[in-house]
């Protein structure tokens, strides 16, 4: 078999939507982009959205409206992408680095009182909701992370690239938090290719974050195209940036938006089916799930090899390879990266949780339309090897 690590899957509107968008003739940010704001805020329980090309566009308008700059200290996890990071340096503010916890792949509100601890001048927190499930954002105790940081005056941008639809004892993600940011990156659980989203409850942050969005300009051009009043009117208040998403993703993203349940259903179903078929193999550390299944978005499916394995996570992955199943491995740490290990002299040792996590970390296929018999080809191929 010939299974690759992500398959496109367009089973609601999305030809459809893209035909309207262009027989209309408006290419750029319209109503389809709009429509596809109000949905999202509805679903998420915020009151206010905004439709970005890409998530690490949201990271950088979120962080921005809050205020990050020069001299501001961010905490963010060494596991994850560089976009988490690299927007706090477009700011010129510091970024904190820390472990996480190597059950979840996330902060937990240990890791994070630890933080807060060492560095008490701490402006914010990108918040990253590994693979799908949302971080212990509180707890019955009263001491969540979401407790914590509105304790000590930490603001909160949720980097929820991974978690969409996903939840938390009930809370929509988008939900709490200051900011959350959305990905709709080409491989993510709902995509257009290239693009992003931004929900907030905060009018002034959200306002903020609009007028940076498109150059500062205060009035943008779907506004000004559908107003009755002078079109032409309209001032340059800032110096923004170039972040909007035309109407032809948004139409893609809408259409995944509206099947975005079905196609959570569908992954969820791999999971569970990799949860019960591998936790035979002794040399495999499964994910820890702290959420129900319902609430996971499951974007990812994401084992570890740990020391009971004879052969290393990268002859793993060859060897799968030439069985023809395509993996990935979420991450690197950032404090392996060239750029941020000799910029803030960061060491191995001080991130043993992430260490191990990357010893043996990778991730199995688990797109929506995978069939049956692809699944049971890769769970009899892992079992073939690693056993």
């Amino acid at each position: 078999m010939k299974i690759p690590y992500f398959r496109f899957t367009a089973t609601g509107k999305e030809l459809d939507y893209v035909k309207e968008v262009l027989e209309s003739g408006w290419l750029t940010s319209s109503s389809k982009a709009a429509y596809l704001e109000e949905s999202f805020s509805s679903y998420c329980e915020a009151d206010y959205a905004l439709a970005v090309n890409s998530c690490t566009s949201a990271l950088h308008l979120a962080l921005e409206s809050l205020g990050i700059k020069k001299g501001s200290k961010v905490l963010v996890p060494s596991w994850t992408f560089t976009a988490s990071a690299e927007v706090i340096e477009y700011l010129g503010a510091e970024p904190i680095f820390c472990d996480v916890n190597y059950g979840s792949c996330s902060i937990d509100a240990e890791i994070l009182a630890e933080q807060i601890e060492k560095h008490p001048d701490l402006s914010a927190l990108v918040l990253v909701h590994f693979g799908g499930q949302v971080a212990p954002i509180t707890s019955k105790q009263g001491n969540g992370i979401l407790n914590i940081c509105r304790k000590h005056g930490v603001k909160i941008v949720n980097d929820a690239a991974h978690a969409f639809p996903a939840s938390f004892e009930n809370k929509k993600i988008g939900s709490f938090g200051d900011i959350t940011c959305f990905s709709f990156y080409a491989n993510k659980t709902i995509t257009c290719g290239e693009g992003g989203m931004i929900v907030t409850k905060d009018s002034g942050l959200y306002k903020r974050m609009k007028l940076m969005r498109l150059h500062g300009i205060d009035r943008d051009v779907w506004e000004r195209f559908t107003s009755k009043t002078n079109q032409s009117d309209y001032d340059i208040v800032e110096a923004g940036f170039k972040y909007n998403l035309s109407d032809i993703n948004a139409a893609v993203a809408l259409a995944q938006f509206e099947i975005a349940e079905d196609l959570r259903s569908k992954r969820q179903k791999i999971a569970e089916t990799y949860m019960e078929e591998l936790q035979s193999l002794d040399s495999l550390d499964l994910p820890e799930i702290n959420v129900s299944h319902e609430e996971h978005s499951w974007h990812l499916f994401n084992p570890v090899l740990n020391t009971l394995s004879k052969i290393s996570r990268d002859e793993l992955l060859i060897k799968l390879a030439e069985n023809g199943i395509g993996t990935s491995i979420h991450y690197k740490p950032l404090h392996r990266m060239t750029f941020y290990k000799e910029k803030y002299d960061l060491k191995k040792e001080d991130f043993p949780e992430s260490e191990s996590l990357w010893k043996g970390c990778f991730s199995l296929p688990i797109f929506p339309d995978l069939q049956e018999s692809e699944l049971e080809y890769i769970i009899d191929t892992l079992k073939e090897i690693l056993r």
